[in-house]
């Protein structure tokens, strides 16, 4: 096949994590696979995942999985683009299955009911493996079920969750894959997630196949990063200045000052104002703040800390402090600017057909 030596499937795991997500399916029908969707979850994770068990089904020529999507209380589910997709039922009813991959998007924490939760506690002790896609891992840690496992999720998230979660360790990767849990950044890294479990189960040329069929030439680790390497979204390659872009980024609560940044580099606080002018465009004072104004602009939209507990986590002095340069910075005020708009209205409404293929 055509660009297979471009394509790289990771090598196998061991240990439990191996055998909860990968373990055979000895039925003679398609193995289940669930997706829990939560209101305004991610259509781009969810497509991303849901659509090599399609391909991998046509390419094989047999019904290797069949999906089924739930919602917390059975009803149809918004998406963050505005479509609605008909379920196939309440969490509950996900009960047989052997794996369900919580779905989500925006403010997860606003979707958190009891029934939710409980829901989900009561599948694990059933010994229902779950994922997470997105901001899935918020749900799953609200459900007091993933306190001792290091987990991932989107980049854009994983500021909040710090704040709310101190004790859970996130790493940027692509997806985690723990004893009975596992946990996805979302977007394309679904497919990745899905494009190794189908070549663990039914071989690498198959998941080779599929990923084809995407257009999508290498099957990416789950140790690859979430985010470009610095020196590509900043476009730079002074060595200087990536290390103390790094270690601005790295201390946000508590920033350093242009003596402690410039000596990091190896450099004098002059040669680094001149840098970062010539390179970035700013000096490394504007840079950094606007660094954690951006920071404080997320917290402020994904949770519901104060403003001075978002100016304590963000290096400001103190909330009117924050609430200056923050108006300076975005044109509108802290309180102003709390959340991200809701996704459009009633979009159109899709039907989630079970088994299909």
């Amino acid at each position: 096949m055509r660009g297979q030596d471009r394509l790289v499937v990771p090598p196998a795991r061991s240990g439990a994590a191996l055998n909860a997500m990968y373990r055979p399916h000895a039925a003679a029908s398609p193995e289940p696979v669930g997706f829990l969707l939560i209101p305004r979850f991610s259509m781009m994770a969810y497509v991303s995942a849901v659509e090599p068990l399609r391909v991998a089904n046509r390419l094989s020529g047999r019904e290797l999985f069949s999906w089924h999507a739930f919602s917390p209380d059975g009803g149809p589910v918004e998406a963050s683009n505005g479509m609605r997709l008909i379920v196939d039922g309440p969490i509950e009813a996900a009960r047989d299955l052997p794996s369900l991959i919580v779905c989500a998007g925006f403010d997860p924490q606003k979707h958190e009911s009891r029934r939710l939760l409980s829901g989900l506690r009561q599948l694990s002790r059933l010994g229902v493996t779950l994922g997470a896609l997105d901001t899935g891992a918020h749900i799953l840690a609200k459900a007091r079920l993933i306190d001792d496992i290091p987990v991932t999720m989107h980049w854009e998230a994983v500021p909040a969750f710090q704040e709310e979660f101190p004790h859970i360790t996130v790493s940027d990767e692509l997806f985690e894959v723990q004893d009975r849990f596992f946990t996805c950044a979302g977007g394309t890294a679904a497919l990745d997630l899905m494009l190794d479990m189908i070549g663990r189960k039914h071989g690498v040329q198959l998941a080779i196949a599929v990923s084809e069929q995407f257009i999508h030439d290498r099957i990416r680790d789950r140790h690859d990063h979430q985010r470009l390497e610095l020196s590509s979204r900043l476009r730079v390659t002074n060595s200087r200045v990536l290390k103390i872009v790094n270690a601005m980024e790295r201390h946000l609560e508590q920033p350093l000052d242009n003596g402690e940044l410039a000596a990091m580099a190896g450099v004098s606080t002059r040669q680094m104002e001149r840098l970062f002018k010539s390179l970035l465009g700013a000096s490394p004072s504007e840079y950094y703040r606007n660094l954690r104004l951006s920071r404080a602009r997320q917290l402020l939209r994904q949770t519901d800390m104060s403003v001075l507990d978002v100016a304590v986590a963000t290096g400001f002095s103190s909330a009117s402090c924050l609430s200056r340069r923050y108006r300076a910075h975005f044109a509108a005020a802290p309180r102003d600017d709390r959340r991200e708009q809701p996704g459009p209205g009633q979009g159109a409404e899709v039907a989630i057909r079970r088994n299909s293929a």
